[in-house]
């Protein structure tokens, strides 16, 4: 994602939204988009466009994006008490008093050590590492089906996609994948995996999808219904 220029606080509609400028060497015109994970605006400028062109796209598409901002899932934050899912199952965030600073999940619950003020990071870490175990093991298995290797897998905090497959052959995944159900993470590294050996979305790679994963058109239903409230998550 290309950074942020200025993040400001606009009226939309009578209430204010936080808007993120960005500025991007790709981009041909001005665009905008929900940031569900914010619960904000992105506003992607070409390198010659200004703030005030981008705000003037945002005025004319206001009622848009009041509704679509409006439509958002209620935000997640992690606090002592939460009920977030692990594999698609609520775990209930618990704090533990004393010992060294950690989070550990087990038996429906996210144990949390340390002091409160690091509990939220300290969930994240927790979440980001299961993540990377689970989700770098399933692709190991899907390449090793097909005679392909992945170059590494990476876990990473993605707004827009929840996987991405590079030329060189690395694999990335959100983390919040590891909230979903585990028949959505299956279809996710299965999908990403396929592209190791067709960088397209032609009839030969969803064949091979197909072959590495049954999941895709339940997992795309589920993605489809509940992936905002996933991005709202932390």
């Amino acid at each position: 994602m290309t950074p942020a220029l200025t993040t400001e606080l606009v009226p939309v509609q009578g209430a204010l939204a936080q808007v993120a400028f960005r500025r991007s060497a790709r981009a041909r015109k001005i665009s905008l988009r929900i940031d569900p994970a914010q619960g904000g605006i992105v506003i992607t400028l070409p390198p010659r466009a200004s703030r005030r062109a981008g705000l003037s796209l945002l005025q004319t598409h206001e009622a848009w994006v009041a509704q679509k901002l409006a439509q958002l899932p209620v935000a997640q934050p992690f606090v002592p008490g939460a009920v977030v899912p692990v594999h698609g199952h609520g775990h209930v965030i618990c704090p533990r008093a004393g010992g060294q600073g950690g989070a550990w999940v087990d038996d429906g619950c996210i144990y949390v050590s340390g002091a409160p003020e690091f509990l939220a990071r300290r969930v994240t870490d927790c979440l980001k590492r299961l993540a990377r175990q689970r989700l770098t093991a399933l692709a190991a298995e899907k390449a090793q089906r097909c005679g392909l290797t992945p170059k590494r897998v990476r876990v990473k905090d993605t707004h827009t996609r929840w996987g991405s497959c590079a030329p060189d052959g690395t694999l990335a995944f959100c983390w919040r994948l590891i909230c979903a159900p585990e028949f959505v993470q299956d279809y996710v590294v299965g999908h990403e995996v396929a592209h190791l050996r067709h960088m397209n979305h032609g009839r030969q790679f969803w064949a091979l999808t197909e072959q590495l994963t049954p999941h895709r058109t339940a997992a795309s239903a589920w993605l489809g219904t509940h992936g905002q409230a996933l991005l709202r998550i932390g």
